[in-house]
């Protein structure tokens, strides 16, 4: 039986602020953090590679793809955190306080000092969740690599577990040695990584990792990486859009001939599980834990930034993965179109004929030299 949008986001509109804020870390101090999951961990006992010939040709890219991120980067760069803000609002255009008026509220009385302060708060925001999320993928293609039925998939997908550490150890290292500082996982992000691993379906640790997260992630770095002009995030960023668009097709690739095997029910399941996913992802941009940190109440500050033209372009722009790859998968208009209605209602639609990963897979891929290692 399908839920109700309530059911499923624990709000009945998708801009309720008040329910967008209730959900918060109750841990922000805690190291551990455990899910419980119960899965079937599966053996193939059927070592021919040639019946997945897509999965083993990933395979073999990634055996070539592998970089080192101690030797392949240059950690001597030297960031100064204030200069990379400056920079990057040049890019991005005018800023908020020019765009909104902020009468009545706490930023009205804001100099230059608060809104450079604001600007390296929001990279050591992004760079964390990034670090997070990384985490999450290497927890979460552990699990893939025992439980997807096929050999060629757990050949890939142990690939892809290196992968993700290396991401995790990148994006740990560049904030521990770049930057000013970490933040906690955000609370929705945290969320949804509990609710992909906590599920013991192979399908959907697919669906909401490599399709949902993965493709979110892989928007995001290339966003980042056409905006900054710093170095070192630029190159690795590169090595991590990479492995990134492998990932994503990893995914693909996996669930296409699943997908067609699963009845009207189970596939309108998984079309709200992505819409979950979708509205999860977007309302962890939100960043009000840098607002907290600036000792502005989030209540004060987000009907504001939240109809700011250039968060509007960039929440949007960080489905241009997705929805073409779901569109792919199927599942945009299976049934009775249902996906496609809610991400229209997300004003994310327009890029369901941008190029699935699959097709753009090359472009993303690093070209003879550039791995340095190599």
């Amino acid at each position: 039986m399908s839920s109700s949008i309530e059911d499923m986001i624990d709000r009945s509109e998708l801009d309720d602020i008040e329910a967008i804020l209730s959900v918060s870390n109750t841990d922000v101090d805690a190291v551990i953090h455990e899910v419980r999951s119960n899965y079937d961990t599966i053996f193939s006992w059927d070592y021919d590679k040639g019946t997945k010939p897509k999965l083993t040709r990933l395979y073999e890219k990634a055996k070539h793809s592998m970089w080192n991120a101690e030797t392949d980067l240059d950690w001597s760069i030297e960031v100064d955190q204030e200069k990379l803000v400056a920079e990057q609002q040049l890019m991005l255009g005018p800023p908020l306080h020019t765009m909104v008026d902020l009468s009545g509220t706490p930023l009205a009385k804001w100099g230059d000092k608060e809104w450079v302060q604001l600007g390296v708060e929001g990279q050591n925001w992004t760079l964390s969740q990034f670090m997070h999320g990384e985490q999450g993928a290497l927890v979460c293609t552990a699990k893939v690599v025992e439980s997807v039925p096929w050999i060629s998939a757990k050949y890939y997908g142990s690939t892809q577990v290196m992968d993700e550490a290396r991401h995790v150890e990148v994006f740990a290292k560049y904030l521990d040695t770049k930057l000013s500082g970490h933040y906690p996982i955000n609370a929705h992000l945290r969320l949804l990584l509990d609710d992909i691993i906590a599920d013991s379906r192979w399908d959907m640790t697919f669906l909401g990792m490599q399709i949902m997260v993965e493709g979110l992630a892989l928007a995001a770095f290339g966003f980042m990486h056409e905006l900054t002009v710093e170095p070192l995030l630029r190159k690795l960023l590169r090595y991590v859009m990479s492995d990134e668009a492998r990932h994503v097709a990893f995914g693909v690739l996996a669930l296409q001939d699943f997908y067609v095997e699963l009845s009207g029910p189970e596939i309108r399941e998984r079309q709200e599980f992505a819409f979950e996913a979708a509205v999860r992802m977007r309302d962890r941009f939100l960043q009000q834990e840098v607002w907290d940190r600036m000792g502005v109440s989030p209540r004060d500050v987000l009907p504001l930034t939240m109809a700011a033209p250039d968060r509007i372009m960039f929440q949007s722009m960080l489905f241009s993965k997705i929805v073409p790859n779901l569109k792919k998968l199927g599942l945009l208009d299976a049934g009775d179109g249902w996906l496609r209605r809610k991400f229209t209602e997300l004003g994310v639609i327009q890029f369901e004929n941008w190029a699935d990963t699959e097709e753009e897979m090359a472009m993303f891929q690093l070209a003879q030299g550039e791995i340095a290692s190599a």
